[in-house]
């Protein structure tokens, strides 16, 4: 049995966790070889167990609780990847996602630095930054691209949407910016929820405060995860949510453009 096992309450990175014979190991929940917007080029993604957000939603409600998934060492991880190196060498890159995936950021820290120093592969973190702030600016030095999820603009939405506060992800956005790293900011487009026009005018106001932005991603709503919140017996909000049409898509993206921002 790994050395731990449960889960950390919101706020918290997990310890470390060992396995039996005291190697690094985390809780996965599945591999995607050959993904094309999870970052540049095809991507291999690594999906985290373990998430202290509970979006509204969220199309992989299986990832809420971190020990559900499968503990794999670092090395069996890095072993899948290498399969796939050359190719993703000159095609693109890893992409570590989840779930949350800060929240075994010891774990994938170790994957990152293996990733970039032994692959030599393009290194892409999926994430909405909430836990960050335990982390220090060397925590990233293996990571050239974040995709920095920010599900609202606004803080009381922010916390109906997703049950945690905004401030943590719009502080990560301006660390990150400092850092100079390069960014890809994904936002969720909800009817009802995250459509709002000041809304999105205010969240693209603040998106061109920030160096390194590549591009924003507006992603339509889908319900392709209602299923799973329904064998999980979880009570799914949004059934009556249709996905956006293509005008209010084009509005939105419009409202990033307008702003000069690349987006998409």
């Amino acid at each position: 049995m790994p050395h731990h096992i449960t889960d950390n309450p919101p706020g918290f990175i997990s310890p470390a966790c060992v396995d039996e014979r005291g190697r690094l190991s985390g809780f996965v929940h599945s591999f995607e070889m050959g993904s094309a917007v999870d970052g540049p080029g095809m991507r291999f993604v690594l999906f985290m167990s373990g998430c202290q957000f509970r979006c509204l939603y969220c199309h992989n409600p299986d990832t809420f609780k971190m020990h559900n998934g499968h503990l794999m060492t670092v090395e069996q991880v890095i072993g899948e990847i290498s399969e796939y190196a050359v190719f993703l060498r000159f095609a693109g890159g890893l992409t570590i996602s989840g779930g949350e995936p800060l929240m075994q950021a010891h774990y994938i820290r170790e994957i990152f630095y293996l990733a970039k120093n032994d692959l030599h592969l393009h290194t892409t973190l999926d994430t909405q930054g909430f836990l960050a702030a335990h982390l220090e600016d060397e925590w990233f030095n293996d990571v050239d691209l974040v995709l920095l999820d920010i599900k609202h603009i606004d803080p009381d939405k922010h916390l109906a949407l997703t049950s945690q506060p905004l401030q943590p992800t719009l502080d990560f956005a301006h660390r990150l910016s400092s850092m100079g790293k390069k960014m890809w900011i994904r936002y969720v487009l909800v009817p009802g929820y995250t459509d709002g026009f000041d809304d999105v005018e205010r969240l693209a106001a603040f998106v061109t405060t920030l160096q390194g932005v590549e591009r924003v991603e507006v992603l339509p709503f889908h319900k392709m995860g209602e299923d799973k919140w329904n064998k999980l017996d979880y009570d799914y909000r949004l059934k009556d949510v249709s996905p956006p049409d293509a005008a209010l898509l084009q509005r939105v993206i419009g409202q990033f453009s307008s702003r000069g921002l690349y987006a998409c």
